[in-house]
C-alpha cells in the first residue's frame, strides 16, 4: 500500500483541543482509518515549523487528500502531504 508522510501544524484551536483532551489524538487516527481508509504506521510530535511528522499508508493519494481536507476543514490543523517512495523502488527504477 502506498506510504505518504503528513506534516502537520496545529492551529490555536487544535492546540487547546489538545491540551484539555490529548487522547483526542487517538481519537483522529482512529477517524481516519474508519472514515477514510487511511491508517497512521508510525506518529511523532517533534520540534520546529512542524508539531507532528505522520507515517500514513491508503489506496491512493486521493484517498490521503480527501482525509486532510475533512480533517483541514475542521479548522484544528493545517497540513503538508508527501507521497514517500521506498528507495528499493527508487533505486530499481533508475536501473
Amino acid at each position: 500500500m502506498p506510504t505518504f508522510i503528513v506534516l502537520s501544524t496545529l492551529t490555536d484551536d487544535g492546540a487547546e483541543t489538545l491540551v484539555k483532551n490529548p487522547e483526542r489524538i487517538k481519537e483522529v487516527n482512529q477517524e481516519l482509518e474508519r472514515d477514510f481508509g487511511v491508517r497512521v504506521v508510525a506518529q511523532y510530535a517533534v520540534l520546529g515549523p512542524y508539531d507532528f511528522v505522520n507515517v500514513v499508508e491508503a489506496e491512493d493519494a486521493a484517498t490521503v487528500a480527501r482525509a486532510m481536507l475533512h480533517l483541514a476543514s475542521r479548522g484544528s490543523v493545517k497540513t503538508m502531504t508527501l507521497e514517500a517512495i521506498p528507495v528499493a523502488d527508487l533505486i530499481a527504477r533508475l536501473k
